[in-house]
């Protein structure tokens, strides 16, 4: 081979190896353009407090209705806290139990064999009732003997000790046993608020009876939780909010909140080591359901109290929302060509239970989906 041809030959190999090199420029350089035509609408590289690298799922925006929920430790138990006071001298000789539950124009305890009738009333047995007397004493005796049945219905609502009330009273007096005066004398009848559930009982059988005294304790046998409520959630929270109560044994039972207390109360224990010194106020919870309560008492139970609903809102998981520097929130979202876009939302209603918030903005739609991290 002469020397011609050798040096032609290595040209011609030195020009497929440039070639072979261009090509290889040209493909990158193509899946380059490529990638940037794929991913040309990607949002920016980071959203603040976002991590690129984790890994991420999708979720659907829908339009549903939404609740935001404050949820706070509460007390189940009965209403009320109420004492019982004698006022006949002698012996005991009957005393309820603890855990009786007493009606109205039941028989609540016995003196020397005389028994004191329940009756129900916010005023408390202070005289003896005859023909002529009137006042609140007396409307709440008349209620009572219509209510129970001894009195013409007629009775009800007059606050005057008539003859229609003597006769009544006469009714009472039989069926309990005792001398049919048509008078009610301090010593026979006790009244409270409602039908009571007896919790404590402090005199003793054959004991000596002193009037005015204490004799027991009791509530009423409304069943009824008590919410503590940090006192900067009070005008969160109002009188009809709905709940729900999660007893002791995790089953749930609906309420509505029935009282909202005005004045803050400083934690008990607030000196003590480990003890928050917030003040609360005290909500009352009423169970739509009391039978579905059981019959604990003082039981520790969850309340979600619903403070604010929205129908036909869209919503999308907490978990989709990105912090966007300089302030505000957006969402990735997922076209149909799979590029990526982040859309600025505003923020409503957050529901903390199923982990959704509230969004609105021009960008978003139901039925979009949107990155959220991966479960």
């Amino acid at each position: 081979m002469s020397g011609e041809e050798l040096i032609s030959r290595e040209r011609r190999g030195v020009s497929r190896r440039i070639i072979v090199v261009l090509v290889v420029a040209v493909v990158v350089v193509g899946a380059a353009v490529a990638g940037v035509a794929l991913f040309g609408q990607k949002a920016p590289a980071k959203a603040a407090g976002i991590d690129n690298a984790a890994a991420t799922s999708t979720a659907t925006i829908a339009k549903r209705s939404l609740s935001a929920q404050t949820n706070v430790s509460a007390t189940l138990g009965y209403a009320g806290s109420y004492s019982v006071i004698n006022q006949a001298v002698g012996s005991f000789s009957q005393l309820p139990a603890v855990g009786d539950l007493i009606e109205p124009g039941q028989v609540l305890y016995a003196v020397a064999g005389q028994p004191v009738v329940l009756m129900e009333g916010s005023t408390p047995a202070y005289r003896t009732m005859v023909a002529g007397t009137s006042g609140p004493d007396a409307l709440e005796l008349n209620n009572d003997l219509a209510a129970l049945g001894y009195g013409a219905a007629t009775l009800r609502g007059s606050a005057v000790f008539s003859a229609a009330t003597s006769a009544a009273v006469i009714k009472l007096q039989a069926h309990l046993g005792v001398a049919q005066t048509g008078v009610l004398t301090i010593d026979q009848v006790a009244f409270l608020p409602s039908a009571v559930r007896i919790t404590a009982v402090s005199a003793t059988l054959g004991g000596a009876a002193q009037a005015g005294g204490a004799i027991a304790t009791a509530t009423s046998t409304t069943r009824q939780v008590i919410v503590k409520l940090d006192a900067t959630q009070q005008a969160s929270v109002k009188l009809g909010d709905q709940v729900v109560i999660t007893l002791p044994d995790n089953t749930t039972t609906p309420g509505v909140v029935s009282t909202v207390g005005t004045v803050a109360v400083a934690a008990a224990n607030a000196d003590q080591p480990g003890q928050t010194s917030t003040p609360t106020i005290e909500v009352d919870v009423t169970p739509t359901d009391p039978a579905a309560t059981g019959a604990l008492d003082q039981a520790p139970v969850l309340v979600a109290i619903t403070t604010a609903s929205v129908s036909d809102a869209l919503v999308a998981p907490v978990a989709a929302l990105l912090a966007v520097t300089g302030g505000g929130y957006a969402v990735e979202v997922v076209a149909a060509d799979r590029t990526h876009q982040l859309v600025g939302v505003t923020l409503g209603l957050f529901d903390d239970a199923d982990g959704l918030v509230q969004i609105t903005g021009s960008g978003v739609h139901e039925g979009q989906r949107v990155v959220v991290p991966a479960s």
